[in-house]
């Protein structure tokens, strides 16, 4: 298949599949475990997906987790934002709940993107292009919380409007099992990178999910620092409700 010749959210869903495809054969046919296992996704999912996106898209930006930052991104309009393994740890462990984000951001907003759960039958893909209905409404809103490290904010704004708290691996896995329906609320105040969120964003947007900063303010990529201090996904019928309860819990 010619990949320049896709539109750009197919070329996204296309890429999220095949490095999925890559890092299963990786996790299943090298005999690899642990870190060196971790290690060696990252290394075989990055190399595919720039390789493709530089061959597809040649006069696009280009921002992975995985390769050094090429500060001539700035200049442009169009970047792709990857993250060829988000979750290596969950990855590495045999786990279900990680992800591959694959995005383009044009004039710093996550336009197109797609997301991958490889580690789910079926060979998940969740795509800008293909939005379905969500789901209802739980009674009690669920609030997904990192599972190593789960921020205390979510767990305090979770009580304040008698949710209850998931914990789960990934950021892609969080914010895909908002769009998916098994919760409504990914409030993450600990800190991550623009390949965290884009592609799940750009995903979220299209489902008609609330997605800012924990203090509501609009979300950018392709900036110079790419440091994103915290993050919101959720139901658009819950946001004001996250994000009055995050505003009280400030000094």
């Amino acid at each position: 298949m010619n990949l320049a010749m896709l539109d750009d959210a197919p070329l996204a869903a296309m890429l999220a599949l095949e490095a999925g495809r890559v890092l299963n054969a990786v996790r299943t046919g090298t005999g690899l475990t642990g870190r060196a296992l971790g290690d060696a996704g990252d290394r075989e999912a990055n190399r595919f997906l720039c390789q493709a996106i530089r061959a597809a898209r040649p006069d696009d930006g280009l921002l992975s987790e995985e390769e050094q930052d090429n500060p001539a991104r700035l200049a442009k309009s169009r970047v792709w934002i990857i993250d060829p393994v988000d979750g290596t740890r969950e990855y590495a462990e045999g786990r279900t709940d990680w992800a591959v984000h694959v995005a383009l951001a044009v004039d710093g907003v996550p336009v197109h993107g797609a997301v991958a759960l490889p580690g789910l039958p079926g060979e998940v893909v969740l795509r800008s292009d293909q939005p379905q209905l969500l789901a209802p409404l739980a009674s009690r809103p669920r609030f997904l919380v990192s599972r190593t490290r789960p921020a205390a904010e979510a767990q305090a704004v979770a009580a304040t409007l008698g949710g209850t708290v998931v914990p789960m691996g990934s950021a892609g896995a969080k914010a895909m099992a908002v769009v998916r329906g098994e919760a409504e609320v990914y409030l993450h105040s600990g800190g991550q990178h623009e390949w965290d969120s884009c592609a799940p964003v750009a995903v979220a947007r299209a489902y008609g999910l609330h997605c800012s900063r924990v203090d509501g303010s609009l979300l950018a990529y392709n900036q110079p620092d790419t440091y994103m201090p915290d993050l919101l996904i959720c139901r658009r019928e819950l946001a004001a409700q996250v994000l009055d309860a995050v505003a009280r819990l400030k000094p």
